[in-house]
């Protein structure tokens, strides 16, 4: 120790960042420094740890500050190509060349610039608010022999501070003491990581006693650990007192953020602060995805800005070519080097950068801020609101945790879900077991049911009649129940089987001694299934103290007889996903040492002695019956221990347990010396049921075409198994299982291609283990294992790790070129969710880890239906339709200014009046497109349920292919000829009311009247749905319009630009020509159009227009509005109550955010017959419904409530 120990005086130490980073260099002192990778702190001593510049306990989480706001914003927002694009053109419009004003340019540019950055402020300021508020907390320090109430940003690494019941800890501490008198404590981590079960943590029995103030002064002590981490569960150290090594685990950390509950305070040393405690070093921001569509929006912005680099050097080509001398009356300025005959090259660069920035409409500067607020309202108004996917057991709606990925729930073909919580329950039940090779429990599991119902096998349905049922524990087998075990075979396996399931775990009692009262906090659902299990069969677990177990057990050496016996726990090995395994050392009263062991079937039969080769047998067949059966399934075994042989091994385990280098893997290695040759008594079998609703939802997916894999770590009896030894060189091994799968998957693949030649050859399965899986995904056969499993209709991966299933995931994610969904409940998860292209979270038994690392979650996997065959399907449509449409549009307006360029010799004259221009896109057609991606609907919420074949159009991506961009350029070019030259060519002789011929701007503002309402006309063609929120926008768009040219052109301003249009309109509108124009000329633009609707719907249609024309006279009974509310399942009174008095205002104890359906009280008063006004999303709602048809009108009656 003498090596790395830091002296008490302290001295000059690295910087904080050094600190962190161990592999750095620490600067010397006079004392000796703290050796790399570890820190020494003084506890209750400050002037000692002021040489060592610990971190502040404030903390920040805030982007920005007062001076960097500006820079990084700006930096931020023009990271975006867009707006870099939007900037250029803005610079352009301020040089000579521009031949528009800047300030149309400028000023758009500035307003999307500002709501950004007041959107960044705003969070921000929302997060600079909640630290003040987190970093003025107060704890009780310990301070000259008192506790002091102190701000959490003051505390200091060394502190001794005390935290009561219910709070939080400030910091990472050092448990020292409790008020509870076997010196545990309870914690709750559900900030941490989403779990509500209480963890036990145990401080040091050396410190038991540092309670009181006066206690706790006098302690002086030396902590020795590792350097700041984000590894929640992991913690190596030690703590010296008085020259006495107490070894430092997890079980001692007590971790910021998490709670104290069941304790009345705690005492405690600080560790880790502010950003160096764990929860701070974890808080990274999840990956950011960006949506398919959205990146082919980017090409698709290149193919504009391609479009419009070709549009200005062909001006410019011809610029060049058209400026001569012979076109003297012209006046050509010589001093301007644009317009100097002799210099034709520099004419033809500078008309080039004219035509940019003439032609800069084109690209669009409202489509992204437009996509993103349809976006962001289909997630917190659509999906978080809905009904169909709110779970009212857990009181837990859906959520999307971002916006970005709407439509690409539109598009999903893949979906890599976990098994245990997402598709089962993960409420573990005690089904059957076995013992000493007898198998007991007669029930049914729903595995067996549903392979019974498929294949027409009966069983006896009254089977399970009988069976004990508890939360936890669902038997069927008197012959175990009530001590009757004592009259079977083997009396004292079935002893030893109970006592393993009463003493090997890590459950906490909680509640009143009694069997009906008690409740157990359990790290997993399996865990507290099995002690509930001992409980029933007479071995109830009733009380735990950090070194003692108590059972009350019943029959245990005679019938009747109940008697209370203390264990004693001398070492506890603890599960991880490594050892796969579980064990305890405990001595019974009698003197007597035993180790009990549980944990997969794999690790368990390595581990056995010599012997009963048919207990082994008749168990693994048990093992493979209950696999089968869809049970989960552990071994159990012990081993009786001589004192000699344990007091030998315990000094190893005690080392071990001390080092602070690679503690973890030399715990392994001591455990492996004592975890053999077991005897096995028997395994247990737990069900997991199916989440309802799961088998039709996976069916309904299957018919939209997604493909379901599931990829898990549980066993699964049919999945390959290559028999390997344990003998023999290790390199070989891997060689030869190499060589064997390489083999197994060729064979495969080989039969998988004759089947796919056949006509009606049988649908193929792939179900691989991880130990296959890790020499499958090698690069040398990867490609084979990707085109057999894609060629297969369901793929299997069973006993994969987290890792492997991330790997599964991005193999089809980039090597097929896939659209991908992830879905998870648990930590293990949370790569695989991460590594696909759209993450679901299920918020279950497993905490929130999964949750908070994806980007929707839900409640149940049968919501999966809904999220994606509605809510994602809807996005996919409409968002393609936005896009596409506002590519149509600026393509029109800017091919008229085109065509305009060829009749001024390319010069880059204006056709429209630069305000005209710039507001075409951010006033006179922002609204119409935002409704249309918001209410337009192709077929009902339940058509699309009924018909989920209609999602393959999705996957096939059939509204955003080239082709279909190329169709609406063609109608782009052609609307653009017919309102430029109809419009220019019946001005010529047109003549206004004084007898004058119309000039520029006259037709201009003819132009750019009859190209408003041409492209609204065209929205409301394009709309599957014309609710009344399309007539209101469109026809307030083109009100607009004429309102505000009414004032631009009749208000004299300061501007001479305004000159050019002063009283156009009113001129224009004496005249008939204007009339006549505004009707002729749309309807000559759209007629195409409407004429290749019309082929199109009825020769080639798609495939929702064909359930539309299905169902075209049945009304739309679905009310969806702003919230999908269904009806079928409740009467009005019923859904009134539901949803207005549970969801409003109500937080999820699981999520914490509040559940709020806006404008609903309304909704639900009018079926219910009660007059209520009606609020602004009720008017969306309803205007989303298609009206119904006419009655004819009856003779009035005494008013009664009626329905809308």
């Amino acid at each position: 120790m003498a090596g790395w120990r830091g002296s008490r005086g302290g001295g000059d130490a690295a910087s904080s960042e050094d600190r962190i980073a161990s592999s750095q260099t620490v600067r010397l002192g006079k004392v000796k420094p703290q050796a790399l990778g570890h820190r020494t702190i003084f506890c209750n001593d400050r002037d000692a740890n002021l040489h060592t510049k610990f971190k502040a306990n404030s903390v920040s989480t805030t982007k920005y500050d007062i001076f960097t706001f500006l820079p990084k914003g700006l930096f931020e927002q023009f990271r975006r190509v867009a707006n870099l694009y939007f900037l250029m053109i803005s610079i352009l419009s301020c040089t000579p060349v521009s031949p528009v004003s800047p300030i149309t340019n400028v000023i758009p540019l500035t307003l999307v610039l500002l709501v950004s950055l007041i959107k960044e402020a705003w969070e921000d300021w929302k997060r600079f608010q909640n630290d003040l508020s987190i970093n003025n907390s107060t704890v009780e320090v310990l301070h000259d022999w008192s506790w002091v109430p102190t701000p959490w940003k003051q505390l200091q690494v060394g502190d001794i501070i005390r935290v009561n019941q219910d709070g939080f800890f400030p910091a990472d501490l050092i448990f020292l003491a409790s008020t509870n008198p076997d010196g545990v404590c309870y914690v709750e981590t559900a900030n941490l990581d989403g779990e509500t079960n209480l963890k036990i943590r145990k401080a040091p029995e050396r410190t038991w006693d540092f309670v009181s103030p006066n206690k706790v002064s006098e302690f002086k002590g030396e902590v020795q650990c590792e350097q700041p981490n984000n590894s929640l569960y992991t913690f190596t150290g030690n703590l010296i007192i008085n020259k006495q090594i107490l070894p430092l685990s997890p079980n001692q950390l007590l971790l910021r953020g998490c709670s104290l509950r069941n304790t009345e305070y705690i005492v405690g040393a600080v560790v880790f602060t502010g950003h160096e405690t764990k929860v701070m070093m974890n808080s990274m921001k999840i990956p950011s995805k960006r949506s398919t569509l959205e990146k082919k929006l980017d090409k698709l912005i290149l193919a504009l800005f391609s479009v419009l680099f070709c549009m200005s050097l062909l001006g410019s080509i011809g610029s060049g070519i058209f400026i001569n001398r012979k076109y003297y009356y012209l006046r050509f300025d010589r001093s301007m080097a644009q317009f100097d005959p002799d210099s034709r090259f520099v004419v033809a660069i500078l008309t080039f950068f004219t035509h940019i920035t003439l032609y800069s409409p084109i690209i669009p500067i409202s489509l992204y801020v437009s996509v993103e607020m349809i976006k962001f309202i289909q997630s917190t108004q659509f999906i978080n609101n809905d009904l169909r996917m709110y779970d009212a057991e857990s009181n837990t709606p859906a959520l999307a945790r971002t916006s970005n990925l709407n439509e690409e729930l539109g598009q999903v073909e893949y979906i890599f879900s976990d098994k245990t919580g997402t598709l089962t329950r993960n409420l573990m039940e005690f089904f059957k077991c076995s013992i000493g090779g007898e198998v007991y429990g007669t029930g049914v599991s729903e595995i067996e049911t549903g392979m019974a119902q498929r294949t027409g096998v009966k069983f006896d349905a009254q089977k399970q009649s009988s069976a004990t049922h508890e939360k936890g524990f669902n038997f069927d087998d008197a012959r175990l129940i009530g001590g009757a075990w004592r009259n079977e075979p083997n009396p004292d396996s079935c002893k030893e089987f109970f006592r393993c399931l009463a003493i090997c775990h890590t459950v906490l009692p909680e509640g009143d001694e009694s069997p009906e009262r008690i409740r157990y906090q359990a790290a997993s659902p399996d865990e507290a299934a099995l002690v509930v299990a001992a409980k029933n069969f007479g071995f109830f677990f009733f009380r735990r103290t950090p070194t003692m177990i108590f059972i009350r057990e019943s029959h245990a050496d005679k019938m009747g007889k109940v008697q209370d016996v203390p264990y004693e726990i001398l070492n506890a090995l603890e599960f991880n996903s490594t050892r796969k395994r579980q064990s305890v050392v405990c001595r019974y009263p009698d003197g007597r040492l035993v180790l009990y062991c549980k944990g997969a079937d794999t690790v368990i039969y390595e581990r056995l002695a010599d012997g009963n080769p048919d207990l082994k047998r008749m168990s693994r067949e048990h093992l493979e019956q209950f696999g089968a059966s869809g049970l989960r399934t552990l071994c159990l075994a012990y081993k009786n221990l001589k004192p000699d042989v344990y007091e030998s091994w315990n000094e190893k385990y005690i080392h071990a347990k001390s080092a602070l280098r690679d503690r973890e893997k030399k715990l392994d290695e001591v455990a492996e010396l004592i975890e053999k040759d077991l005897n096995l008594i028997g395994c247990t079998a737990i069900e997991d049921k199916l989440q309802e609703g799961v088998p039709a939802c996976i069916e309904t997916l299957s018919r939209a075409g997604i493909k379901i894999w599931v990829l898990t770590g549980d066993k699964m009896e049919t999945a390959i198994n290559i028999a390997y030894g344990s003998e023999g060189d290790q390199i070989e091994l891997a060689r030869y299982m190499k060589e064997m799968v390489k083999n197994e998957l060729k064979s495969c693949h080989d039969e998988a291609e004759k089947y796919l030649h056949m006509d009606s050859g049988p649908k193929l399965a792939l179900i691989i283990d991880g130990k296959c899986l890790m020499y499958a995904l090698d690069p040398s056969l990867r490609g084979m294992l990707l085109n057999f499993s894609l060629n297969c209709t369901a793929v299997v991966c069973c006993r994969v790790s987290p890792l492997q299933k991330a790997q599964v995931t991005s193999l089809v994610k980039k090597g097929a070129n896939r659209i991908t969904l992830s879905i998870g409940d648990g930590a293990n998860d949370v790569s695989m969710i991460q590594a696909a292209h759209v993450g679901v979270g299920i918020s279950g038994q497993e905490g929130m880890q999964a949750v908070m690392a994806s980007d929707f979650s839900i409640a149940q996997f049968r919501f999966l239906t809904d999220l994606l065959l509605v809510h994602g399907r809807w996005s996919y449509h409409r968002i393609c339709k936005v896009v596409t449409y506002f590519f149509y549009k600026n393509l029109t307006f800017t091919l008229t200014q085109f065509w305009f360029t060829f009749e001024t010799g390319f010069s880059g004259q204006r056709f429209y009046d630069d305000w005209l221009q710039s507001l075409y896109n951010v006033i006179f057609t922002a609204l119409p497109v935002i409704i249309i991606g918001l209410f337009d609907k192709d077929v009902s919420a339940v058509l699309s349920k009924k018909y989920p074949e209609l999602y393959k159009e999705g996957v096939r991506n059939a509204f955003f292919k080239w082709r279909v961009v190329y169709t609406w350029a063609f109608f782009a070019v052609y609307q653009s000829l017919i309102l430029y030259y109809f419009v220019v060519a019946s001005s010529k002789r047109a003549i206004n009311s004084s007898g004058k011929l119309f000039g520029l701007w006259d037709v201009s503002t003819m132009a750019f009247t009859c190209v408003i309402v041409t492209v609204n006309l065209r929205l409301l063609m394009m709309s599957n749905t014309v609710t009344r929120w399309h007539h209101i926008s469109v026809g307030g768009s083109i009100l607009f319009w004429f309102i505000f040219v009414f004032i631009y052109s009749g208000v004299p301003l300061p501007n001479k630009e305004q000159q050019n249009i002063y009283f156009v309109i009113y001129v224009l509108m004496s005249t008939f020509y204007f009339y006549l124009t505004l009707i002729l000329v749309p309807v000559a633009a759209l007629f195409c159009d409407f004429v290749y609707m019309g082929v199109q719907r009825w020769f080639f249609p798609y495939d929702y227009q064909i359930i539309q024309e299905i169902h075209r006279h049945e009304d739309d009974t679905s009310r969806i509005g702003l919230l999908e509310v269904g009806q079928s399942q409740l009467s009005p009174d019923e859904a009134r109550s539901y949803a207005v008095m549970q969801l409003p205002g109500q937080k999820s104890r699981h999520t914490g955010f509040a559940f709020d359906s806006p404008g609903y009280e309304s909704f639900f008063a009018s079926q219910a017959g009660v007059c209520v006004p009606q609020k602004a999303w009720d008017v969306a709602r309803r205007a989303s419904m298609r009206s119904k048809p006419k009655t004819p009108r009856t003779p009035r009656t005494p008013r009664t409530p009626q329905r809308n």
